[in-house]
């Protein structure tokens, strides 16, 4: 990376990172272009080499963060030696979740902005300099299954709308109960889901 490419590196990331502190402080509404840019330090004429709108910033910042998660998740699973698809996307699942119980702002920030097709978006997205793709490992640990999975895309919906829907309240509010006590009722569904996707 030359020197120019690292500088717009910098100024991108700054923008990202001042947004994000100020989404999760002051909220999305009440954050304007202008707190952005004053705060990063860099020209509004800057922000729009990057980004359309704030609401463009907080889609990148949730497809950046949930693939970040997914990145750091598959890396730690890489050093567990687990090779079965379900138990290799329980472990996913259980580190995702156990991030998100120790940084809530986060789990705020994602689970308030996030659908489909952002998380879709966050998937297919390249994360971090070794560009890694979320899609392309799920993929890849769809196809090393000895079990073949009918729309394996439906199945991974399926499973992100039922966390998203269930641990938010559980993680923060501890209700209906504490996530502790959710995880064995939310592991045992997913395996469901993952033998009605089985072929």
């Amino acid at each position: 990376m030359n020197k120019l490419e690292e500088n717009k590196k910098k100024k991108k990331d700054a923008l990202l990172n001042t947004a994000f502190e100020l989404f999760i402080t002051k909220g999305l509404q009440k954050t304007t272009i202008s707190d952005i840019v004053q705060q990063a330090g860099v020209a509004k004429g800057t922000f729009y080499l990057y980004f359309t709108d704030k609401y463009d910033v907080r889609n990148k910042l949730i497809s950046h963060k949930a693939g970040k998660l997914f990145y750091d998740a598959h890396e730690a699973l890489s050093g567990t030696g687990i090779t079965d698809f379900e138990e290799q996307l329980l472990f996913i699942v259980d580190y995702i979740i156990n991030q998100l119980i120790e940084n809530q702002s986060l789990l705020r920030f994602i689970a308030k902005n996030l659908s489909w097709g952002v998380f879709r978006k966050a998937i297919d997205v390249k994360v971090s300099d070794e560009e890694y793709n979320v899609y392309e490992v799920y993929y890849k640990m769809v196809e090393d299954s000895p079990k073949h999975y009918k729309n394996p895309e439906l199945m991974l919906f399926t499973i992100v709308e039922l966390i998203g829907g269930t641990c938010y309240s559980c993680i923060l509010y501890k209700d209906p109960v504490p996530i502790d006590e959710y995880k064995p009722h939310l592991y045992r569904i997913i395996k469901s889901i993952m033998n009605d996707f089985a072929q």
